[in-house]
């Protein structure tokens, strides 16, 4: 079992803050060889989600309120670390997330720039797509919604 949390930026501790954009950069930067900048000034206005086992972050997730990334509340920087994705934790992380979006902002639709590749995992979290696909950093993208 993962221990939930849920910070704004400044209630995060330097060592959370460390260890979760270290493993933002494994998966977004290493993983999939996509050179980019991940602080994109959007980490001060989100709400950030994470997962730990054992003591180290495994999971984790930003949340928007509207009108931050799309019209609608969002979701962001959804990740596993890649030891750990045999446990099934990233559907864990977006319940969290779906409910993390209601409880801190009370809203119930949710807008996402998804991975093309992870469509179905997103459709079994009741998300549809609403684009067609684009080039993010030169990987394919969806936008999806839910509620």
């Amino acid at each position: 079992m993962l221990e939930w949390k849920i910070k704004p930026f400044e209630a995060l501790t330097v060592n959370e803050l460390y260890d979760l954009l270290k493993l933002r950069s494994e998966i977004f930067v290493v993983e999939q060889n996509c050179v980019y900048l991940d602080m994109d000034g959007k980490d001060q206005k989100a709400l950030h989600l994470f997962g730990t086992f054992e003591g180290k972050i495994v999971a984790y997730s930003r949340l928007f309120d509207a009108g931050i990334s799309f019209d609608n509340a969002s979701i962001g920087r959804v990740t596993v670390d890649a030891h750990y994705r045999d446990r099934k934790w990233g559907h864990d992380l977006m319940r969290e997330a779906i409910a993390g979006i209601k409880t801190h902002f009370g809203k119930d639709k949710i807008t996402i720039a998804a991975q093309l590749y992870l469509k179905k995992f997103y459709e079994s979290h009741g998300f549809v797509q609403i684009s067609e696909m684009y080039l993010e950093d030169d990987i394919e993208h969806i936008d999806m919604t839910r509620g």
